[in-house]
């Protein structure tokens, strides 16, 4: 697919997963890389309400210096206060190196949960002070309005989630090829889970490897890049939401597709 057939937003001129249904955390089935590879990337640290310890939970993706895109579910929730979200830049280890800068406000989708519980996960996160640009550091490029990829289109994860279900955490950054999946065979898969039923709606991208699995995001991934990728340009067309498990052969991991909020997110990351 040529860069003519793929209309990308550039924002910086000189972008769930458990047993049954929970946000995701380490990628499963991929490979070691680096954040020079991905420089749009930054975690997205908890300060734990028992431990009082900072750790990495969830990732997000730089917009400008100022606005990041991630998952509303990262930034909501009982326990949920923005003093206790920070993120961290430029680093490919989890939990240590690079740039830390504290979590102003989020702006969740105000479409958030009103559909179905995941509808809509996608949200914008204002920093308190700007990322300092370097090499490792780097605004993102976001898929235009409105834009559909065709089934069986390779796509990537990156993140420092969990490298299997249930399973440990990557301590270092990770990525994944997968495919996107068949919108209308994928909402059929999870309206068959038992015993309990997923909606799947048009706002979300279906991807993995159909009756295979193996690869997929996971645990901690949450708010972290679904990319096409373009001659090496990274597009984000994806934000990690939610699945049935990690990796599963027979559903597919969900990412809210970023093309349907695109106009809202030129509008508010100002």
């Amino acid at each position: 697919m040529t860069t003519a057939l793929v209309v990308v937003l550039a924002l910086f001129a000189g972008v769930c997963y458990g047993e049954y249904i929970t946000p995701s955390g380490r990628i499963v089935g991929g490979e070691p890389t680096t954040v020079e590879r991905y420089p749009n990337i930054v975690q997205v640290e908890f300060l734990g309400v028992w431990t009082n310890n900072w750790a990495q939970s969830c990732a997000a993706n730089i917009l400008t210096s100022r606005y990041l895109v991630s998952a509303a579910h990262c930034f909501d929730g009982i326990f949920y206060e923005v003093h206790r979200r920070r993120i961290r830049a430029g680093t490919t280890q989890r939990n240590t190196g690079g740039q830390v800068i504290n979590v102003l406000r989020e702006i969740n989708h105000p479409s958030y949960g009103v559909a179905s519980t995941y509808d809509g996960d996608i949200n914008l996160v204002e920093l308190v002070s700007p990322l300092s640009w370097n090499p490792v550091i780097q605004p993102g490029s976001i898929i235009s309005q409105g834009f559909v990829f065709p089934d069986n289109t390779p796509v990537v994860h990156a993140g420092w989630g969990a490298i299997s279900q249930g399973g440990p955490t990557s301590p270092v950054l990770l990525d994944v090829t997968i495919y996107t999946i068949n919108q209308e065979l994928c909402t059929q898969r999870y309206a068959d889970l038992r015993p309990w039923p997923q909606v799947v709606t048009r706002n979300m991208i279906c991807a993995g490897i159909l009756d295979v699995g193996g690869k997929d995001a996971c645990q901690g991934d949450s708010g972290g890049p679904l990319y096409y990728i373009d001659n090496y340009h990274n597009i984000l067309v994806g934000v990690v939401s939610w699945g049935h498990g990690c990796a599963n052969e027979t559903y597919p991991g969900i990412s809210t597709a970023v093309s349907p909020y695109t106009d809202w997110i030129v509008a508010n990351a100002v």
